[in-house]
């Protein structure tokens, strides 16, 4: 893996915001006006090129999780494009005893390049950039429609929510909470927060268990196939850049298994098979 070039030493970068110890008097979070017109294209342009700005931090978050404002300039007017996004800094990243340090931000980036690859656009558009506090994860933000109850399209379970089910089992999520599950105005629905995905030990913990143990469409077959045949080429590469060499081959291993099964995986009985806390 490698690392984006820094603009000076770490000595040189601002202190990270400190977390609030009320949650109730944390910056509000801006709405993401831009994030709903923005193709992507444009929004993968203005994550990777434009001013960051950070506004505030996120509180409860394990991982320092910090709210900016994007934008791009032209000479003499105004944003050509603006957007919130989502900012994880690497050094803001919190040790794990099963994920090797600095690796976080890299995961939640080949999450995304899972997610494209598949057609099935599961994570928001997402980068690896400088920023204020250092290289990290860049993500848009996504504004949800809080009349939808997510506890209620787990529970049913949802179609919708199929397609990320298979998602979490190829990329291995060891982290699929309720609360990382974005619906949106017209009915799908994102997900967020995989920096712990891709290992290489089996660790599926998620809360769609819904569809354990039913088969696979064909349709769904399909993505496999193909997200299969492109990890030895364009997607491996890409991968390859992100992850470490042994977890795109597990990578590669879990497609197999799904494939040649054809059904979607059971709980694993060396495993916490839903996170805490599941929301």
């Amino acid at each position: 893996m490698t690392e984006p070039a820094r603009d000076g030493p770490p000595g040189d970068r601002p202190e990270i915001p400190a977390q609030s110890d009320d949650g109730d008097r944390a910056l509000p979070v801006p709405r993401a006006d831009a994030a709903t017109v923005l193709g992507a294209d444009e929004a993968l342009e203005l994550l990777r090129e434009g001013r960051l700005d950070v506004l505030g931090r996120l509180v409860g978050a394990s991982n320092v999780t910090l709210i900016g404002r994007i934008s791009l300039h032209e000479a003499g007017q105004e944003h050509r494009l603006e957007a919130t996004c989502v900012y994880k800094p690497i050094r803001g990243e919190a040790p794990l005893w099963d994920f090797p340090d600095g690796t976080l931000a890299y995961r939640e980036v080949a999450a995304y390049v899972v997610s494209e690859a598949s057609g099935w656009s599961i994570v928001p558009p997402t980068v690896m950039r400088d920023g204020p506090f250092g290289p990290g994860m860049v993500q848009l933000w996504m504004d949800v429609d809080e009349a939808v109850d997510v506890v209620e399209l787990i529970r049913r379970p949802d179609p919708g929510l199929r397609p990320m089910a298979i998602f979490d089992a190829v990329v291995n999520n060891a982290d699929r909470k309720a609360g990382h599950l974005l619906p949106m105005p017209g009915g799908h629905v994102h997900g967020v927060d995989h920096g712990v995905c891709f290992s290489i030990d089996p660790k599926l913990r998620t809360i769609l268990w819904g569809w354990m143990d039913r088969k696979l469409r064909s349709v769904e077959l399909d993505v496999l196939r193909r997200l299969r045949q492109e990890l030895d080429g364009a997607l491996g590469a890409s991968l390859g850049r992100l992850l470490a060499a042994d977890e795109v081959a597990a990578t590669a291993g879990r497609i197999d298994d799904l494939i040649a099964g054809g059904r979607f995986p059971r709980p694993s009985p060396d495993w916490p098979a839903v996170p805490w806390p599941w929301y």
